[in-house]
């Protein structure tokens, strides 16, 4: 065999350059790099391939006439949906928002009801404005308003759609991008019900159980009923459909004069009642209050993060950009990227975030820094061993 140390200068790069030209006809990446200078650029050329997202804010402002618009020209006969999903532009063509989620503003109108179907991701819905939001969940009917969380896990039937008040308006939230990675995307609207000894086709599933079952089964904290089956839908998720506001901002509030976090402020997580982990084995999500005037310190995670201003007015500071946000604005945070948060209106700061988090722990990989007031770069959190 030969050896490059043998081979004269010209032999030597023509055979590289045939070399190249065959594995190139092959499909083949080659991983080695051919600079002494640089040891690492085999990897370096690796990752250089690599879509990753940036950070981006989106406001709302500019968006909601874009949804009023589509509620006029879009009607439920020629779509079961009415989103905009927001697109980081790095990543397109790409539809994620982050490099595992998307978020969506979906906007629905006053009596219409989308007929059932399901899906391989996993999905949420948060209220942002309007009051009879809806969603039924496995024959639970769900009317929802602003800051209340519904889940819509793998695999369980459910339809949206709003009651009698204005147009409405939620966040929802999937985990689509990272499902689409592993190939395992699907959707189903072949929704049947057994009817009379028959199975017959249904636009609309029939109620199974009682408006406030997530409430009556899980919403006491601390109790749970022993009699009841817990296993909803393909089992994946919490049992617990819905997480209303009033809970929520309650816990805030009973918090409000803690110390909290420097880094997250006054952060509450919604759980899975049944292990008191997340509530998607991929997803997560939290509120995060900043009390008013409070400036955090700055925090990097390899988590993504995607934020939305649910109160408040203030701005963040995302890889080096500054980020002026108000009510409802939208921005993302991907992981590796460094971010602080300032409080500067009259009032608390609350964020609704959705992040990966825990496909991220389940696989060993994350891992969370924190800058200290003196500079200083500290460990926060590490799922390695």
């Amino acid at each position: 065999m030969d050896d490059v140390r043998t081979l004269g200068h010209n032999d030597y790069r023509e055979r590289l350059a045939a070399l190249h030209r065959r594995d190139d006809e092959l499909n083949l990446f080659e991983f080695w790099g051919e600079d002494a200078a640089d040891e690492h650029q085999a990897t370096d050329r690796l990752c250089a391939g690599r879509l990753t997202a940036v950070p981006h804010l989106w406001k709302y402002r500019d968006i909601h006439p874009c949804l009023l618009e589509a509620a006029k020209l879009v009607p439920m006969e020629l779509s079961e949906r009415r989103s905009l999903i927001m697109v980081n532009p790095a990543l397109k063509p790409l539809i994620a928002t982050v490099t595992t989620l998307f978020a969506a503003y979906r906007i629905n109108v006053p009596h219409e009801i989308m007929p059932p179907h399901r899906h391989s991701p996993n999905a949420i819905r948060f209220g942002i404005t309007g009051s009879t939001n809806f969603t039924g969940v496995e024959g639970e009917n769900i009317t929802f308003g602003p800051g209340d969380l519904v889940l819509t896990p793998h695999d369980t039937w459910h339809n949206h759609g709003n009651g009698p008040d204005d147009a409405s308006v939620n966040l929802s939230v999937l985990d689509m991008p990272l499902v689409n990675i592993l190939n395992a995307t699907y959707f189903e609207h072949n929704y049947t019900e057994a009817d009379g000894g028959k199975t017959v086709a249904k636009q609309f599933q029939s109620a199974k159980l009682p408006d406030d079952y997530s409430q009556r089964a899980y919403g006491s904290g601390g109790l749970m009923p022993r009699f009841l089956d817990h296993r909803r839908g393909a089992g994946t998720s919490s049992p617990m459909f819905v997480y209303r506001w009033a809970e929520t901002e309650a816990m805030l509030a009973a918090f409000r004069d803690h110390d909290g976090s420097p880094y997250d402020g006054i952060s509450i997580e919604f759980v899975n009642p049944r292990t008191g982990g997340p509530v998607y084995k991929t997803m997560t999500f939290f509120v995060q209050m900043m009390r008013r005037g409070e400036t955090l310190l700055p925090v990097r995670e390899n988590a993504n993060r995607i934020f939305t201003v649910f109160r408040g007015k203030g701005h963040s500071i995302v890889g080096g950009q500054r980020f002026d946000w108000d009510q409802f604005d939208t921005f993302c945070v991907p992981g590796g990227t460094w971010c602080q948060h300032v409080n500067e209106g009259a009032e608390d700061a609350v964020f609704f975030v959705s992040s990966d988090e825990p496909t991220l722990r389940a696989l060993g990989f994350s891992v969370r820094h924190g800058r200290a007031k003196n500079g200083d770069i500290v460990l926060l959190e590490s799922s390695k061993p």
